[in-house]
């Protein structure tokens, strides 16, 4: 049976930042499940950068099922986690479900990739304390006050946590996490 690995989303999720990973997962022989708020149909987003403004812009993205509640995962079947950024993050801090799985794949060391707005939910269980990370640039402060030294590049890894800024690092975020992966947890 495929090494399971687990992707925690919801609504708001950047497209690219779900879609991305879940391909090039299974591309590689993992099974991937996503795991959201409730079991639904989740609405993704797009987020580009366009000429003229301070910051990226939001378009309607693709839809995707949930295969599992956060309230039905058993963080033991996962080997590693997998952490997309866009809006979602910003409201899944607040769940309790998600929190108590997010603590239980750093209390045992597994692999875990964040990107973009992700690090708002390991920044939420204290996960970032005395951590080497990047995220998307206007979260250095917000890195900072979770304990973490910021570090504005394509890819961060700090042992079995790698971190990447946004979509376009999207090379870089999967190379380095796949090398922790094959390291940590190989296809079987």
């Amino acid at each position: 049976m495929a090494a399971k690995i687990l992707i925690v989303t919801g609504d708001a999720a950047e497209s690219l930042e779900v879609l991305y990973p879940y391909q090039r997962l299974r591309e590689e022989g993992y099974e991937v499940h996503i795991a959201a708020p409730a079991r639904k149909t989740l609405r993704f987003v797009i987020h580009d950068f366009e000429p003229g403004f301070d910051t990226y812009t939001e378009k309607p993205g693709y839809t995707w099922p949930a295969d599992l509640a956060f309230s039905e995962v058993d963080p033991g079947q996962y080997v590693a986690l997998v952490i997309p950024g866009g809006r979602a993050p910003e409201y899944l801090r607040n769940d309790p479900e998600l929190r108590k799985l997010l603590k239980a794949f750093f209390d045992t060391d597994k692999p875990v990739a964040q990107i973009c707005h992700g690090p708002l939910l390991t920044a939420a269980i204290g996960g970032l304390s005395g951590r080497r990370v990047t995220a998307y640039p206007a979260l250095e402060l917000d890195m900072q006050t979770a304990g973490a030294t910021f570090q504005d590049a394509e890819t961060v890894v700090d042992g079995t946590l790698v971190s990447a800024r946004a979509w376009p690092d999207h090379s870089s975020w999967m190379r380095e996490f796949l090398t922790v992966l094959r390291a940590k947890a190989p296809v079987t």
